[in-house]
């Protein structure tokens, strides 16, 4: 469940980047959470000693975030987003699954990406067929 509060908690901050600076605001911003989230997850599963700690939730900020860069300004495009994203990665299709084994910072924010990228795909299309994108 932290994961899915930490990507319905990154909404708004979302939507502010986009509203201040369109879907190029929210790819930096997306680009500099991962940087900094990338070494801050592999410093903290140093320390906590665990794989993956579940109270991390930056790597669900930066795949809400990334899932939401193609997909536009609209309340439709974030709630097909916010879906989309949470169900690639929940059930971690393949090759998600895979890169789970990664280890250290990578391994905890490269899962999250790949299930923006599979969000974001079919969030673009199932828009661009109700004729919103």
């Amino acid at each position: 469940m932290p994961g899915t509060w930490g990507s319905l908690a990154s909404l708004p901050v979302a939507a502010a980047l986009q509203w201040a600076g369109g879907a190029w605001a929210l790819m930096l911003g997306t680009l500099v959470v991962l940087a900094v989230g990338t070494v801050v997850a592999e410093a903290y599963a140093r320390q906590s000693g665990m794989k993956d700690p579940s109270v991390i939730v930056i790597d669900e900020v930066v795949g809400q975030w990334a899932t939401l860069v193609p997909l536009g300004f609209e309340p439709l495009s974030y709630l097909v987003g916010f879906v989309g994203f949470r169900l690639f990665d929940t059930t971690k299709p393949w090759p998600i699954r895979r890169f789970e084994k990664l280890s250290g910072g990578w391994g905890i924010m490269v899962d999250d990406l790949l299930a923006a990228g599979y969000a974001g795909i079919i969030g673009y299309a199932i828009l661009n067929l109700a004729g919103q994108v």
